[in-house]
């Protein structure tokens, strides 16, 4: 977006902090995914306000990966989340994990237990449920929270040896059982977990919970801002309440609305749920809100970074609706998308005035938005050409300027050609239409004087290839599914994949690559699928040339 706009929320607070000198006017953010899954749009915005915030204050970005669930992290996420970032067009400073600090964290702890401002806790976790009360009863104590420092110290070297199973014990911090923040009501600090970790292997059996490891690492790195989501709000206080307690750097943390997108989930856990019970193809599957399905799909990073833009950073949560981002790859692929002749239903039209066996080559810009069209490419045209099944009616309403007989049309950068009949099959369905062509119309060298209102797109018969094309549509048919009643599955769109087996492309789109956009004349944007061959190309479209999504 070229137009100025006033400073977000937290830019007021970065540039207040600057003038005040604070952290001698050094901006460090950091972006630090938990790699249990693929990043989504939501994450988009994180990504572009994190690095973009660093940018524009001449500061650097932390990629720092919260790996403390070696349960449910694995490397191909870590390597995919890698990929997204750099893809939207960023770099960070530093790349760095929780685990990275484990040694750190755990000193971290026995600090606290030597303040007395921690314990091992014995209890299970129904027992610990039930002591942390309710939001309008106080917690109650147990005969854990009064061992001494000492017991304390033998019992966390203990659960780091491996003496204990599973769930036998965790390490507690003790702050205020009575506080109305339920987070502060003696929230776990490290719990026992034997799992193999995907980058520390066996060396530990124990790991820190989120809020004991998230602000620590802040600090370690010297984290200026600290930006996240809403839902943090009530961990802020134990978030500084740590910080404090250990004397460690005063990382801030700053909270923005979250991205909620109509017509999709944003949950990590109902997307995995897409992926596991085959509703989808994958992770990257097109109709996916993730990063890398909207890439594969034919979003470009610039779109995306437009849309961050557009939707800007609030403090209050609000539906964004999905219209806004195939506006902003609408806006982009039509700067940028090289147009090309694709015919999705074909039918045979046939110009019976064109010698058989003759060929020429006609000429078309790949741009015409663009000044000088970024260069043109060869159309080949010939008797027997391919156009869509909609562009001749046997029985036309008023103002149908497409083909019937007796009417005239322009065929995109060729002649303008006349129906003179056509030809059903048994069934009843036209399979062929029947022209003469004006010879003097040719484009770019009109002498006929003739004007028509309609252009069609075609492709010749003998130089077409054959390819399939995939028309993509939102994955559900309600605007919110989180929250209707029921299983949000059951609101799946049927009509979210149209697959069109046999459509005709003229031949230079053979040589398309995945990540070009390309503009398919009056249908559409389309971009090479990445699973294609060359032996069977695979188009997804992108987005319709125009909004025409109805309501269901």
């Amino acid at each position: 977006m070229s137009e100025e706009r006033s400073l977000n929320f937290i830019e007021e607070i970065v540039e207040e902090d600057i003038r005040e000198g604070k952290h001698s006017g050094r901006v460090l953010t950091r972006f630090p995914p938990e790699p249990n899954g693929y990043l989504h749009i939501g994450h988009a915005k994180s990504i572009c306000l994190n690095f973009g915030l660093a940018l524009k204050y001449g500061g650097q970005t932390n990629l720092r990966f919260d790996d403390t669930n070696p349960v449910k992290e694995d490397v191909e996420y870590v390597d995919s989340i890698k990929e997204d970032v750099k893809w939207l067009g960023f770099t960070w400073a530093k790349e760095l994990y929780a685990s990275d600090y484990f040694d750190q964290l755990y000193a971290f702890a026995v600090e606290l237990i030597r303040q007395g401002l921690a314990y091992v806790d014995d209890s299970t976790p129904e027992q610990i449920a039930a002591q942390k009360g309710t939001p309008t009863e106080p917690g109650t104590g147990n005969e854990y929270r009064n061992r001494s420092i000492e017991e304390n110290l033998r019992l966390f070297e203990e659960m780091k040896a491996g003496k204990y199973p599973d769930g036998a014990k965790v390490l507690r911090a003790k702050i205020d059982l009575a506080s109305p923040n339920m987070h502060l009501r003696d929230p776990l600090m490290y719990r026992i977990k034997h799992a193999h970790h995907h980058r520390t292997g066996d060396q530990w059996c124990i790991y820190p919970m989120y809020d004991f490891a998230h602000g620590e690492s802040d600090a370690i790195e010297e984290i200026t801002h600290s930006v996240c989501t809403l839902e943090f709000i009530p961990h802020r206080p134990l978030y500084e309440w740590f910080i404090e307690k250990l004397g460690i750097f005063p990382s801030k943390q700053y909270e923005f609305a979250r991205l909620n997108l109509n017509y999709t989930v944003m949950s990590k856990r109902k997307l995995l749920q897409l992926v596991d019970e085959k509703f989808v193809d994958g992770w990257d599957d097109p109709r996916m809100p993730t990063i890398s399905g909207l890439r594969r799909r034919g979003y470009t990073p610039a779109s995306i970074r437009d849309f961050c833009e557009r939707i800007g950073v609030a403090k209050r949560e609000n539906m964004i609706d999905v219209g806004l981002l195939e506006f902003c790859i609408r806006e982009d692929l039509n700067k940028t998308a090289w147009r090309r002749m694709a015919v999705l239903d074909p039918i045979k039209l046939v110009i019976t005035d064109y010698p058989e066996g003759k060929t020429e080559v006609f000429t078309g810009e790949n741009n015409p938005e663009v000044e000088g069209g970024e260069g043109s490419r060869d159309i080949p045209f010939s008797r027997e050409l391919w156009i869509e099944r909609e562009d001749f009616m046997e029985e036309p309403p008023k103002k149908f300027f497409r083909l019937a007989v007796g009417n005239m049309v322009r065929l995109k950068s060729a002649y303008i050609v006349k129906c003179e009949g056509f030809k059903k099959d048994d069934n009843g369905n036209v399979t062929e239409v029947y022209c003469t062509h004006i010879a003097e119309s040719r484009s770019g060298n009109d002498t006929s004087g003739i004007n028509v209102k309609g252009t069609i797109h075609w492709v010749s018969v003998l130089a077409a290839k054959t390819v399939e094309v995939r028309l993509y549509d939102r994955l559900f048919r309600v605007e919110d599914p989180s929250s209707e009643e029921g299983d949000f599955k059951d609101y799946i769109n049927p009509a979210s994949l149209h697959i069109l087996p046999q459509a005709y492309i003229e031949p230079d789109l053979a040589n398309a690559v995945p990540g070009k956009g390309y503009q398919f004349i009056r249908k559409g944007y389309f971009t090479l699928d990445k699973n294609s061959t060359p032996d069977k190309l695979v188009f997804n479209r992108t987005v319709t040339l125009k909004d025409g999504w109805v309501k269901k």
